[in-house]
């Protein structure tokens, strides 16, 4: 006869139908396919995707735990839309986590990390010449990842990876249409290449807290300018 006291422990199934779902969402978000603020029809999505709304209900709660929508109890789910202090909050993070994670990734894989460097530094570029936004951000994206993912240091990529999202849907839709016009982001990108092969990173901080900056200021400005179109 069982055991009444012994432990009992039930094990879900895998739920690889919501997981689809919430990684096309996710690149939906990201790509700027949803404007920021939008609202996310359960009902509309489950028809599209062909699936129930059990999977679409499953996808956007675990998309809120990456900051990428927020579920209003009797309201629906919307696309997140940041405040000032959401991007003073991200920039922060990212002053300090970058920095150090270059720092790990030129000591555990220097030279895996200068080829994804230079891959997405070559991607940037060639979305320059189309002057693809959103093909821009992608690779940026990529390139600062780059450090994150070959850090070697797991704690350090599951910390980066509750924000990841948001910093990179945040990037495509307040500067990417400004940043694959403009060389300056460009060549700070090619320089803190330059900076991680030398293994200079008293220069390396300098520059990504110089280029944090330039970013901050631009979220800020787009967001003012989002408040004073709406008014």
């Amino acid at each position: 006869m069982p055991d009444p006291n012994a432990l009992r422990f039930k094990i879900d199934t895998p739920r690889s139908l919501a997981a689809q779902v919430a990684q096309r969402l996710r690149d939906a978000i990201v790509d700027g396919q949803f404007a920021l603020g939008e609202m996310i029809a359960e009902e509309t999505l489950a028809a599209s995707f062909g699936v129930s709304r059990t999977p679409v209900r499953e996808a956007l709660a675990q998309l809120q735990s990456l900051g990428l929508v927020a579920v209003r109890p009797q309201r629906g789910s919307y696309v997140f839309e940041p405040t000032e202090a959401d991007v003073e909050a991200l920039c922060e993070f990212r002053c300090l986590i970058e920095p150090r994670a270059a720092e790990l990734a030129h000591r555990n894989a220097r030279e895996q990390t200068i080829a994804d460097l230079q891959a997405a530094i070559a991607e940037m570029a060639a979305a320059r010449k189309a002057r693809d936004g959103v093909r821009y951000s992608r690779a940026d994206t990529r390139l600062h990842e780059a450090f994150v993912l070959n850090c070697g240091n797991p704690y350090l990529q599951a910390a980066y990876a509750t924000a990841g999202a948001k910093i990179a849907a945040m990037r495509t839709h307040l500067s990417a249409t400004q940043d694959v016009l403009k060389p300056a982001g460009f060549e700070q990108h090619r320089q803190l290449l330059a900076h991680f092969v030398a293994g200079d990173f008293a220069a390396f901080d300098a520059l990504m807290r110089e280029h944090v900056a330039g970013t901050r200021a631009s979220y800020v400005a787009n967001l003012k300018a989002r408040r004073g179109a709406r008014a």
